[in-house]
């Protein structure tokens, strides 16, 4: 296993998968299933964080990210801070860099779930701490540090993967999933009606990633066509939060994009499920999918716990 040695006076922060490179997260992944392995025994790792307070600041509700984070945070020792914006002077006008400046004061790291990502950008500008994204509406990375490690428990090694995400194609879970798939070389297929295709920007820096990587990207209105002989079928919801004004024309736009019975049909006969959840059962995905023997969303949920407790461990240590 490769041991990464942190330049000392230098505050390492996670806002994108653009902040961690191919051996980076090989590294994770492989010390995730260390510390999964550990927690099975009944080992636990309590040093890392040892009389550390860890911020955790939402501005959005959560069930997966504040739960893990806050075990995570347990586990290796320290003191998570649950905090929500409306209780905070957030809610009152006070600016995102003053906010930095002073839970830098107090605490030895921030990890934060928002409704902008430009905020944890400016966040980490003004942290003296490490900033993590916890989620916004551009990118998901703890997400997506949890699927890879999914991916390589389930199907060995990430090379010569085949992925297929289907939905929504401006979803900040795939935008971090399209960072990673140029980062370590997947083949990533999207079908999304194309409205909604991916924004040019992670586009090109996917495809650009890809050149040194040797992975390939395809992007098709066609969903029968980005699932053939897949071996990883991805969806997420097709109305996040935020977006209830336009349910109605996305529910109309994307009902060809469910991951059914009939489509899944074309992909490979071992192929995996994954959603990050929550799940709308009946719109994005059909219970005999997502409760089916393919499907592997509990394992990507639980596995959010040690890929978080890994990436802190790697942030500490």
């Amino acid at each position: 296993m490769i041991i990464f040695m942190k330049s000392v006076g230098v505050v390492k922060h996670f806002i994108s998968m653009l902040d961690l490179s191919r051996d980076e997260i090989s590294y994770l992944l492989n010390l995730s299933k260390d510390l999964k392995d550990r927690r099975k025994r009944g080992e636990r790792i309590v040093s890392v964080l040892k009389d550390k307070h860890i911020a955790v600041l939402f501005e959005k509700p959560s069930t997966r990210t504040r739960i893990s984070f806050d075990v995570a945070i347990r586990e290796l020792g320290g003191n998570p801070l649950i905090l929500y914006s409306s209780e905070l002077q957030l809610a009152r006008g006070e600016t995102i860099p003053d906010t930095a400046r002073v839970l830098s004061r107090y605490v030895d790291g921030i990890v934060a779930r928002v409704k902008k990502h430009d905020s944890l950008v400016e966040m980490s500008k003004f942290s003296s701490v490490p900033v993590i994204n916890a989620l916004s509406d551009k990118e998901h990375p703890v997400q997506i540090l949890s699927d890879l490690f999914t991916i390589t428990e389930f199907k060995g090694e990430l090379r010569d993967i085949k992925i297929s995400f289907v939905g929504d194609g401006q979803d900040n879970v795939l935008y971090s999933l399209m960072l990673a798939a140029g980062i370590v070389g997947l083949n990533l297929y999207i079908a999304s009606p194309k409205k909604l295709w991916p924004e040019e920007y992670y586009l090109e820096t996917t495809r650009k990633l890809m050149e040194k990587s040797g992975g390939q990207l395809l992007i098709t209105e066609d969903p029968v066509e980005a699932v053939k002989d897949a071996d990883v079928i991805y969806t997420d919801v097709w109305v996040s939060m935020g977006q209830e004004s336009d349910r109605e024309w996305r529910v109309k736009l994307l009902s060809p994009y469910q991951v059914n019975s009939a489509l899944v049909e074309h992909a490979k006969n071992d192929y995996i499920f994954m959603h990050c959840l929550p799940a709308h059962r009946g719109e994005e995905v059909t219970d005999e999918i997502i409760d089916g023997k393919n499907s592997v969303v509990w394992d990507q949920a639980e596995n959010r716990l040690h890929t978080q407790k890994a990436l802190l461990y790697y942030l500490y240590w």
